[in-house]
Formats: structure tokens, C-alpha cells, sequence
């Protein structure tokens, strides 16, 4: 299976199959407080049995083309990871999110993972449109969106019921000509 370097850090992007159930579950139970403050992301997977069924779920959409999902090791440990929460290549639209315990906070694993969907998802699938959605409360992932380049084209108003509140949810999006208008800018300022 693939590996990609996320860079000299020893980060890699790797599949995260239903045969990682164990190391999925570890890595969540130890971040579960710090990853459902907005979301609830695993929520299902308290125990390996629902490990593997959150996988599974990820590898079915993967097998039907309509999303899959991403482990980010950092040093050959599971600390965290990027989706296609949705996939739609018929409308050439789709969700990618992520989720990353606070041991690997703050070092750009997120947003470098996240470049590697998109350039896949404009390059190699010949999507047009790429959506991140978060709670507006989410700086760092707010921050991930505006990193990427990514505009923000609205907000859905206290639509995300969670923890006994409701959260604002903002949407922002990158189209496949910005986005490639961007990597060729950043590939002309680096030589």
C-alpha cells in the first residue's frame, strides 16, 4: 500500500483500513476529548468491535467511490488523519475534513495532508469543487481552511445541535482552476 511523506518530520499519509481497528481505537482514546469538542468524530468506535465498524464504513464508500479515509502517523505512530467525508464524481464535488489528537497539534500535519486530497482529488479525479466544513468555534480548523486557500462562502447559523448547544457551521471551498492557480503561483515563487 502507499505511504506518502508529508515532509523530513517523518509524517506519513497511509490507508486506515478495518485492520487498524486496534491502533484506530488507541489513538482516539487518547485524543477523544481534544477531537469531539466540535464534532463527533468516532464517537461509534468505543471499543474494537466499533473501531472496525467506522473503518468499515470508510472502506465501503471507498469501494463504491463515494469517500474514504486517511491515517496521518507521525514516527510510525497514528496521530491523527484526513477524509472524503463525501465524494461525488458525477457532480465533481466533495467534503474532505480531518481530525488529529493534540500530542501532533501545531505542525501542519493536518493542512499538508489535506494538500495531498486536494491535488489528488483536482488532479487525478477531476474534481471541481472541494468543501471544508467546520464549527466556527474550530480556530485550528478554520485555520487549516484558510491555509489551503480556501474561501469562505457562508455561514449556517446555530445548525450543528452538539453537547447541548448549537453550533454555527461555516463552509468554505476551493474550485479546481483556484486551486491550481495557487500550486503553480507557490511552484513559480520556489525557484
Amino acid at each position: 500500500m502507499y505511504a506518502i511523506s508529508l515532509g523530513d518530520d517523518g509524517a506519513e499519509l497511509r490507508p486506515l483500513e478495518p485492520w487498524h481497528a486496534e491502533e484506530f481505537l488507541a489513538h482516539l482514546d487518547r485524543g477523544r476529548e481534544f477531537i469531539n469538542r466540535h464534532i463527533p468524530f468516532g464517537m461509534n468506535a468505543q471499543d474494537v468491535e466499533g473501531a472496525r465498524a467506522v473503518l468499515q464504513a470508510y472502506a465501503d464508500k471507498r469501494a463504491t467511490d463515494r469517500g474514504s479515509i486517511h491515517g496521518v502517523w507521525l514516527d510510525g505512530k497514528l496521530v491523527g488523519g484526513v477524509l472524503f467525508f463525501a465524494f461525488d464524481a458525477a457532480t465533481g464535488n466533495c467534503e474532505i475534513g480531518c481530525w488529529l489528537e493534540p500530542a501532533a497539534a501545531g505542525r501542519g500535519l493536518i493542512t499538508r495532508a489535506s494538500r495531498v486530497l486536494i491535488d489528488w482529488a483536482f488532479g487525478e479525479r477531476g474534481m471541481h469543487r472541494v468543501e471544508w466544513h467546520a464549527a466556527s468555534e474550530n480556530t485550528p480548523s478554520v485555520n487549516v481552511a484558510r491555509r489551503l486557500g480556501m474561501t469562505r462562502e457562508g455561514v449556517l447559523r446555530q445548525s450543528y445541535p452538539w453537547r447541548g448547544g448549537r453550533q454555527d457551521y461555516e463552509i468554505w471551498a476551493v474550485l479546481a482552476p483556484e486551486w491550481q492557480d495557487a500550486r503553480a503561483r507557490a511552484a513559480h515563487s520556489d525557484h
